[in-house]
């Protein structure tokens, strides 16, 4: 019943209370500090068609209940893959030009294709032909009621996910790392370091290890920063409840709150691992000096 202007008029004063209640009508810098601080307490707001296993519509709450999974699965693959590579990458650098140094050449390029792709040939295999292994999930059904058989449980589905997750990257990562430790054994200051009668440990230790901390601690706090938002197609593949399926399932259901919660949680760990690295060089890095011994 009412006339066109007079809903015009409660249409702009409904938008007028909305711009308020979301901070908009502010300057552009205290809005921001707004949002770093709501990011910083995981103040997301809510969902608009997810809920949590809970039923809250707290994006906090969808994401907080998929993180342990997710860091549980990927925290351990990408450790596995990260210090594997490490140890394996020393080995063949004293060994250049044997046979596994090849055939770690070699193999390589296995790591072009993406871990989802082995995860497919590895639930043919090890679950459809063998029937060794389960498909995907996490759990058992039903759950087992013990906390060991549940342990059990869990590490009998991460199998699979695992073997897909190392052949997709440990090829590659050990082919960089070798490739790095070989540049840094050929310095100057290694030829005069062995020139001087030392150890091939204190040598490994000091003169190739130490210079090439900075690059291996960044790659291990980078690789701490991706483990938290998992990955979305192995997830979908192995069905795998993480963080990575549920961002498919956000995308799927244009779920905009959960999708940006997700993306701003990960660029604001990004942003204090990038911070803390600046310090951390300093302090390892033998080429950094501080204080007036730098400026001289």
């Amino acid at each position: 019943d009412m006339t066109p202007s007079e809903r015009r008029v409660l249409m702009d004063d409904a938008i007028q209370r909305e711009i308020k209640r979301l901070g908009l009508d502010k300057p552009f810098l205290a809005r921001s500090f707004g949002y770093l601080g709501s990011a910083l307490t995981l103040s997301l707001g809510r969902t608009e068609r997810m809920t949590s296993d809970t039923g809250s519509r707290q994006v906090r709450a969808v994401l907080l209940e998929r993180l342990p999974t997710t860091l549980v699965l990927f925290g351990t693959a990408n450790l596995i893959t990260f210090f594997g590579s490490l140890f394996i990458a020393l080995f063949l650098s004293r060994r250049y030009g044997s046979f596994l140094d090849r055939a770690a050449v070699a193999l390589a390029p296995t790591s072009a294709a993406p871990p989802w792709f082995y995860g497919i040939f590895l639930i043919l295999i090890f679950a459809a032909i063998a029937g060794v292994l389960p498909y995907g999930g996490m759990l058992d059904a039903p759950p087992p009621e013990t906390t060991l058989g549940y342990a059990l449980s869990v590490l009998k589905h991460m199998v699979l996910p695992l073997m897909a997750w190392t052949m997709g990257t440990l090829a590659i990562a050990v082919y960089a790392r070798r490739t790095f430790f070989l540049i840094h054994s050929s310095e100057d200051y290694v030829e005069l370091a062995k020139a001087k009668g030392l150890r091939s440990n204190t040598i490994e230790r000091r003169y190739i290890l130490r210079p090439t901390l900075p690059t291996i601690i960044t790659q291990f706090a980078l690789t701490l920063v991706f483990a938290w938002q998992g990955a979305i197609i192995t997830e979908t593949v192995f069905q795998w409840p993480g963080l990575g399926r549920l961002l498919w399932q956000a995308i799927g259901l244009f779920e905009v709150p959960v999708i940006i919660g997700s993306v701003v949680i990960f660029a604001y760990l990004l942003a204090l691992s990038v911070f803390l690295l600046d310090i951390l060089y300093a302090m390892i890095d033998p080429r950094v000096k501080l204080g007036a011994e730098g400026q001289t």
